[in-house]
């Protein structure tokens, strides 16, 4: 007698357990999570890091993104006030499904916004679009109450409110490589798919301990080629010694302070360029980190009978680093989105033919890479992020996307060497 009522008492526990894990419930802040992926004309809903502000348009579409660990009924509601409306009707929707949530002044909310089914793990993306309301606006939203079967296992989202802002933009990839002693010229390609060139991407190329060069998305009609150069921590400031054409310097700050560089000029996704940085050790203790960017090697001009091997390479800047003689450390690649509010659009490139030359030495193929993430990625508020191995004889990165799955950070990978040194007439670069 005792063990059929022990069993059932297990049994009944566990069938409680069971829908209290159902009826969970938690509450993904739009503050982090959430875009306008289709802006309206007016152009003015906003998101704050307390959630979404002037929505008055029916046009515009905001998005919550967030990852779920098993397939299941996914119960939503919204969370926030009507801001002098009384009432309001939100149409919402998840994978072609579509229910019409009210929100009321006379309620104090969440404002239930229906089931849905959700039918794999992965990224799940909720969109908002206003549908009427008689008031100014639809409504001010600070988060999206997630719960049922789906949301059983735990969800994935930003939750760090001091760093919404980072999980916005999206975690950042990057792929280190070990340069030999003396290292003084760095050379890299490039190649960014068609279609993987959203607005507030920036593509380093060839990167070290004390700065950074690679190609950037600013605007839809402006693309740059930059090259920056952090001050030293020990004091002093990094100076121009001289520029390329066409190239705009000047300060920059916030993460950090030093010298930036930047040709405005229009490159193409589909093509493949190429990158030469540069470290000179000159008699008063300075280094001189140069950089220079080439956009032919997709063109099949570099070569021994084009330019000298040259292929128009374009001289971005020279500048000095004081009190400091070193040579290239720390070598590395990455791909970041800058723009917040772009952080939802995937973007992707292609990283290859990486060599570095030691000062009097000759050139040496840099076949191994050390892939990692951001704090964005390891902290898992988002997980977006890919790495590895493109073809076999390049790697790729790849961020952002709400993308499923993620390639686990903290791994090396080999690719195929090429065996063919780049054809760069290195004392005649402009």
């Amino acid at each position: 007698m005792r063990s059929i009522m022990y069993r059932s008492l297990v049994a009944l526990l566990a069938m409680s357990g069971a829908a209290m894990a159902q009826d969970a419930t938690n509450t993904v802040p739009l503050g982090g999570n959430a875009y306008v992926t289709h802006p309206a004309p007016t152009d003015d809903e906003t998101i704050a890091d307390d959630g979404l502000h002037n929505w008055d348009s029916n046009k515009a579409v905001v998005s919550v993104f967030f990852d779920v660990q098993q397939a299941g009924e996914l119960k939503l509601a919204l969370v926030g006030s009507l801001g002098g409306a009384s009432h309001s009707t939100v149409e919402v929707s998840v994978n072609g499904q579509s229910r019409l949530a009210n929100l009321s002044s006379a309620a104090a909310g969440p404002f239930d916004a229906g089931s849905f089914t959700v039918a794999q793990p992965g990224y799940v993306r909720v969109d908002l679009q206003g549908v009427s309301t008689d008031g100014s606006y639809y409504g001010d939203i600070s988060g999206l109450q997630v719960s049922g079967s789906a949301a059983a296992a735990g969800l994935t989202y930003a939750n760090d409110p001091d760093n919404f802002y980072w999980s916005r933009r999206g975690p950042s990839v990057h792929l280190g490589f070990k340069a030999p002693a003396n290292t003084e010229y760095f050379y890299s390609e490039i190649t960014v798919p068609v279609g993987e060139d959203p607005v507030g991407s920036y593509y380093m190329a060839n990167g070290f301990n004390v700065g950074y060069f690679g190609i950037q998305v600013n605007s839809p009609t402006e693309r740059r080629v930059l090259f920056s150069v952090w001050d030293p921590p020990s004091g002093g400031s990094t100076t121009l010694v001289r520029k390329g054409p066409g190239v705009t310097t000047n300060g920059f700050g916030g993460e950090g302070t030093g010298g930036q560089s930047y040709l405005v000029y229009p490159w193409e996704a589909g093509h493949t360029y190429r990158f030469i940085t540069r470290a000179q050790l000159d008699d008063a203790g300075n280094t001189l980190f140069s950089s220079w960017f080439a956009d032919a090697a997709s063109r099949g001009q570099c070569n021994a009978h084009s330019s000298h091997g040259n292929c128009s390479w374009h001289l971005i800047a020279t500048w000095k680093y004081p009190g400091v003689a070193t040579y290239l450390k720390g070598l590395y690649s990455f791909l970041e989105s800058f723009d917040p509010d772009h952080g939802f659009i995937g973007r992707r490139a292609t990283y290859g033919n990486e060599w570095a030359k030691p000062a009097g030495g000759a050139w040496t193929e840099l076949t191994s890479a050390y892939y990692d993430v951001d704090p964005t990625g390891l902290n898992k508020q988002r997980l977006d992020f890919a790495g590895g191995l493109n073809g076999g004889n390049a790697f790729y990165l790849r961020n952002d996307g709400f993308f499923t799955p993620s390639v686990a950070s903290g791994q090396t990978f080999v690719r195929t060497a090429n065996g063919t040194p780049p054809d760069v007439d290195l004392d005649n670069l402009p």
